[in-house]
C-alpha cells in the first residue's frame, strides 16, 4: 500500500469518526434539552402506567393460569421477544444495517438482560398476579428509590445525604401505608408485595448498568437484545416447565402487540435519557409512574374503590413526594 493510500484511508477513518462524534453531539444537545426530558420520561411513565392493567388484562385473553407461574413466565417471554424484534428492527431502519451489539460488549448485553427482562420481569408478573392493579403500580413505585440508592453506593454516581433520606423515608411510607389495607391490617406475601417490590430493585440495578453500558455500546443494539434473549430465556423456561397460553380471539395479539411496544419504547426512550443526563433528572418524572398505573387500573379495571380510598391516596402523595424531595433538592450527579 503506498503512502497516498494509506493517507486517504487515514482520511476517511477521521471523516467517519467526525461523523459519529456530529450525531453524538445533535443527540446529546436533543435529549439534554428540559422539554425533551420532561415529555419523554412522561410518555415512558404513562406507557409503564397502563401495563399494570393491560398485563392483568392479557392473561384473560390469553387464558393464563394467574396461580401457575410456568404459564406466567412463557407469557412474559412471549412479550419481551416480540418487545426485543421490535426495537432491533428499528434499529436496522434507522441505522440502515442489521443492529448487532460489538462482540466486546456482548456481556454488557447478558447483564443487562439478567435484570431488567429476566428478574425483574419474573418478579413483575408474578407479583402482579397476586396483587391488585392498583397495590401493584404504587408498590412498583418504589424502584424509584432504589434507583437512586444504587447510584449513591453501589455505582458511586451520586452523593447521599439527610435530603435524600428524607425522600426515602416519604416514599417508605407510602410504601408501608398502602399495605395497611381499608380497615388498616398490614398484608404482606412473598409472592405478591415482595415480588413486585423485588422487581422495583432488579429494574433499579437495570437502570444503572444502562447509563454505563450506553457510553461504550448503541443504546437501540443494547436494549434491543437483551430483551430479545431475556425473552427467549423465559419461553424456554416457561414452556419446559409446562407453561400454557391460549389466544382467545384477534384481541389477545393486539394486546401482546401493545405489551411489547410499552417495553420497547418506554426502556429504550429512558435507555437514550439515562444516557445523557444524570439518573436523577430523569427519576423525578418517574414520580408519576405509581399515579398513572393507579389511575390506569382504577379506570380499566374498576378498582376506583380502592384507588378513591384515602389511604391508598395518601401512600401515592408520599411516594410522588419523596421521589419530588429527593430530585428537586438533593445533590446533583457526578459524571461518569
Amino acid at each position: 500500500m503506498t503512502d497516498n493510500e494509506i493517507s486517504e484511508k487515514e482520511n476517511i477513518n477521521l471523516d467517519k469518526s467526525g461523523e459519529k462524534d456530529i450525531k453524538n453531539d445533535r443527540a446529546a444537545a436533543f435529549f439534554t434539552k428540559p422539554l425533551v426530558v420532561c415529555i419523554g420520561a412522561i410518555i415512558c411513565c404513562i406507557l409503564w402506567g397502563s401495563a399494570f392493567p393491560c398485563v392483568k388484562i392479557g392473561y384473560t385473553l390469553f387464558s393464563v393460569d394467574t396461580t401457575h407461574v410456568p404459564s406466567i413466565i412463557l407469557f412474559a417471554g412471549l412479550r419481551f421477544t416480540l418487545a426485543g424484534v421490535l426495537v432491533i428492527a428499528f434499529g436496522c431502519i434507522q441505522q440502515k444495517k442489521f443492529l448487532l451489539p460489538k462482540a466486546k460488549n456482548w456481556w454488557c448485553v447478558l447483564l443487562v438482560c439478567l435484570f431488567q427482562a429476566v428478574a425483574q420481569y419474573i418478579f413483575f408478573y408474578i407479583g402482579l398476579a397476586n396483587v391488585s392493579g392498583v397495590k401493584g403500580s404504587v408498590l412498583n413505585g418504589l424502584g424509584v428509590f432504589f434507583t437512586i440508592l444504587f447510584a449513591c453506593f453501589v455505582f458511586r454516581t451520586e452523593k447521599f445525604n439527610l435530603i435524600k433520606f428524607a425522600g426515602c423515608v416519604a416514599g417508605f411510607g407510602g410504601v408501608i401505608l398502602v399495605n395497611l389495607g381499608g380497615d388498616f391490617s398490614f398484608t404482606f406475601t412473598m409472592l405478591g408485595e415482595g415480588f413486585v417490590i423485588l422487581s422495583g430493585l432488579s429494574a433499579a440495578f437495570a437502570a444503572g448498568l444502562v447509563k454505563i453500558f450506553s457510553k461504550r455500546e448503541d443504546t437501540a443494539a443494547l436494549c434491543g437484545w437483551q430483551f430479545f434473549i431475556g425473552g427467549i430465556i423465559l419461553i424456554i423456561v416457561g414452556a419446559s416447565c409446562g407453561g400454557h397460553v391460549a389466544p382467545t380471539g384477534v384481541g389477545s395479539y393486539f394486546m401482546l402487540i401493545y405489551l411489547a411496544l410499552i417495553s420497547s419504547v418506554a426502556f429504550t426512550l429512558q435507555g437514550y435519557l439515562v444516557k445523557y443526563n444524570p439518573i436523577s433528572k430523569v427519576a423525578v418524572y418517574k414520580s408519576t409512574n405509581p399515579l398513572f398505573g393507579a389511575v390506569f387500573s382504577a379506570i380499566i379495571l374498576g378498582e376506583s374503590e380502592q384507588l378513591l380510598s384515602y389511604y391508598t391516596l395518601i401512600a401515592i402523595i408520599l411516594v410522588c413526594l419523596g421521589i419530588f424531595i429527593i430530585n428537586k433538592y438533593g445533590e446533583r450527579s457526578k459524571k461518569i
